[in-house]
């Protein structure tokens, strides 16, 4: 099967989370043997960030973590989709894309498209304040993959009942995995950005007073953190290490005896049953994790079997204090996890998913080798 997507960046992960799955369908798809051609803009706000910060060599690391991957850059004014879609049996639309983009292809798939196109909804936006607002146009569209029930639920009373499906984010598991035989050197670590100052009163009390408070050797990694919180982490004793390439994560985590979730506020108030993606590659490296709270409304994991949950700072600290003071503890905590995730949560599964979708919205059978 042709596949088409056209995502924000398939080759930078700055500041952008969605690159983790985005790059693990893929691989999935293609170990399937499915033609895949994934484009992103060629000015993408990440691409663009990643090589300021970091200089054309982490585009060059990127293709040779994924040897095999590639993406095609488009200018949107130039775009022509005749050519991009030609024999394309699915087409999936990450909402990252201009709207003039969304617009275009649901026009396209209206007059001549024989292909079934999706807008997958990874940031809730969509509908957050009326599609009007959102700037999105769907007409065209047979279906949205939703990144959670919550957002599932208001498209559906949007009118999209029918042909709107949650499909979570997973892990890569070919690369997110644990790897023993690299040495600790830490105890602590912390994967995630700034984003905003909403989210600082939640890092201080969760994250950076814990560390402090239980005097853990702790590596924070992540990007656009204001010049006054980086003060404030050198005073506190925690190392801040930039951005780190998202395939990189595993060999980082494995080098740390546990680390924690901290989602931003909004996500929690607004957004239950949805967990970063950092929940999936914690449990998937098998590293004993913690989170701050936030609703598993959808059952995804097992709260206190995969992770355990901490519901205030004092909490946290007991719950670290307990983790580096019993192994056995955090390795059966670890095992857990990993195996909620390799049981359900792997982008084996989601591929499987998107297939039995677009076979149900193609009238066609899904074929065994599809599910392969």
């Amino acid at each position: 099967m042709r596949i088409v997507m056209f995502y924000h960046s398939l080759i930078s992960d700055w500041s952008h989370g969605n690159a983790h799955f985005l790059r693990g369908i893929v691989r999935e798809l293609m170990r399937r043997e499915h033609d895949v051609k994934v484009y992103e803009p060629a000015d993408g706000w990440s691409l663009q960030n990643l090589t300021r910060d970091q200089d054309e060599r982490a585009v060059e690391a990127f293709y040779q973590a994924y040897p095999g991957m590639r993406s095609m850059q488009y200018e949107l004014a130039t775009l022509d989709l005749d050519e991009a879609l030609d024999g394309a049996d699915l087409v999936l639309v990450h909402d990252w894309n201009e709207p003039e983009l969304v617009r275009r292809l649901g026009r396209h798939r209206a007059a001549r498209g024989d292909y079934i196109l999706l807008f997958h909804d990874t940031r809730h936006q969509q509908l957050s304040g009326g599609e009007e607002d959102a700037g999105f146009d769907l007409a065209g569209f047979d279906g949205v993959l939703a990144c959670g029930e919550v957002v599932r639920q208001r498209y559906a009373v949007a009118g999209w009942s029918g042909s709107a499906w949650t499909w979570h984010e997973a892990a890569d598991v070919e690369l997110f995995r644990p790897l023993p035989e690299i040495e600790k050197t830490g105890d602590l670590i912390w994967i995630g950005n700034w984003c905003d100052d909403e989210r600082g009163e939640a890092l201080r009390s969760f994250l950076f007073e814990p560390v402090a408070e239980l005097g853990l050797s702790a590596t924070i990694h992540g990007v656009r953190y204001p010049d006054h919180v980086l003060k404030a982490l050198v005073e506190l004793g925690i190392d801040y290490a930039g951005w780190l390439p998202n395939y990189r994560v595993p060999e980082t985590l494995a080098r740390y005896r546990l680390t924690v979730h901290v989602p931003r506020r909004a996500c929690v108030e607004s957004l239950p049953g949805i967990p970063t993606i950092r929940v999936f590659e914690a449990l998937a490296c098998g590293i004993p994790l913690v989170s701050a709270p936030w609703d598993d409304s959808e059952g995804l994991f097992r709260s206190g079997m995969d992770y355990l949950v901490a519901h205030s700072g004092e909490q946290m600290r007991a719950h670290l204090r307990d983790l580096l003071n019993d192994a056995d503890m955090a390795a059966e905590l670890a095992r857990h996890g990993r195996e909620t995730i390799l049981s359900r949560h792997t982008c084996a599964h989601r591929v499987d998913q998107l297939l039995a979708i677009h076979a149900a919205l193609d009238g066609t059978p899904l074929a065994r080798e599809q599910l392969a």
